[in-house]
């Protein structure tokens, strides 16, 4: 290894982003938001124009400038790999779609045991240009963390039994409770799918991973530990070796933090539903904390979007270990200019 390539790994190491996932003293509250890749940039849709959504995730040029857009633009302290979470679906041959404006859309939904045959193992040479994507993508970004993600077996799961996006998820939960081995039998081979596929983008060289578990919020917290705990927990163990930080976001998931935690991440992530000092009581001690500014408050006026984000701020001042993200991902409508501001601000608050 070259000096130059130790001293860039040891700035890598030591990025504001990293050292408060550790819950390390920082510099400044680092910041990243979901969903900062993507329909809130002009370049990105100028980019993505006449491209679909799966295609676009296949090419590692675009892959990577589409990542690296919102890191020049607002300054943010990570990066996060441009993908979706069925593009492993996509790469072992499940029939499906992301249609614009729906989500992802499944042919044939998984309804009995013969349909869990659409759902072989994932190698990495399902996905070489993920490998190729991130290669390229940190190659650029430096001394800036890359975050991979993934899917959660649950959300995984509901949208192949549902055939798509759910507002009450009554297929999966038929499932779940009226045929829990085939849920279970289901969400096992989704964990090793979401294992594989955060393994890939590690090894590429991502610095962090965060698992999605977007609709996790539908189930009451006794159904969670029962038939999805098991699943996720494997998936945290799965990838503990790498030495990456891991972290674990969920919507509407005030009363599944604690059981959240218990999973295995190392930073769990809050909506915007729970003050962060409650959110951080309820994952419990040794975890960072990640959230978790209303995404919809970016619409109002700058001094009102301040005064929010102030807020956040002033619940997690007592936490070691804070990252400041949104509640859930970047409205497609957002003034890009508000997300450069917000950074700012939080940055300048927060300074050391």
């Amino acid at each position: 290894m070259t000096h130059s390539s130790q001293s860039q790994d040891r700035a890598l190491t030591d990025s504001p982003f990293l050292r408060a996932c550790r819950r390390e003293p920082v510099p400044h509250t680092p910041v990243w938001f979901m969903r900062q890749a993507g329909r809130s940039l002009p370049e990105y849709r100028k980019l993505r124009a006449g491209t679909t959504m799966l295609d676009s995730c296949a090419r590692p040029d675009m892959v990577t400038e589409i990542t690296l857009q919102p890191v020049r633009r607002h300054g943010v302290d990570a990066a996060v790999f441009f993908s979706d979470i069925v593009v492993p679906l996509k790469a072992i041959g499940v029939d499906l779609d992301i249609k614009p404006g729906v989500g992802p859309v499944v042919a044939r939904p998984i309804r009995d045991r013969s349909d869990l045959e659409q759902l072989r193992p994932l190698e990495p040479d399902d996905v070489p240009y993920i490998t190729e994507a991130i290669g390229l993508t940190t190659a650029e970004l430096g001394a800036t963390p890359l975050i991979g993600f993934a899917g959660a077996p649950f959300t995984l799961a509901s949208y192949l039994i549902e055939g798509g996006p759910s507002r009450n998820h009554e297929h999966t939960k038929a499932m779940m409770y009226g045929d829990p081995q085939l849920f279970h039998a289901l969400l096992d081979r989704l964990a090793g799918i979401a294992s594989a596929f955060l393994d890939v983008q590690i090894t590429a060289g991502a610095s962090a991973v965060q698992l999605f578990d977007s609709w996790v919020g539908a189930l009451a917290p006794a159904d969670y530990r029962a038939h999805v705990l098991p699943h996720s927990a494997r998936v945290f163990r799965s990838v503990e070796h790498h030495g990456v930080p891991r972290i674990h976001f969920g919507v509407g998931t005030g009363e599944l933090l604690g059981l959240m935690s218990e999973a295995g991440a190392d930073v769990v992530g809050a909506d915007w539903r729970i003050p962060l000092d409650e959110a951080s009581r309820r994952i419990g001690g040794g975890k960072a904390v990640q959230g978790n500014l209303d995404p919809a408050v970016l619409f109002a006026p700058r001094a009102a979007v301040e005064a929010q984000a102030q807020q956040v701020l002033d619940a997690a001042t007592a936490l070691p270990g804070h990252i400041f993200n949104l509640g859930h991902g970047v409205l497609p409508d957002t003034d890009p200019d508000a997300l450069t501001r917000l950074t700012e601000y939080v940055h300048e608050r927060t300074a050391r």
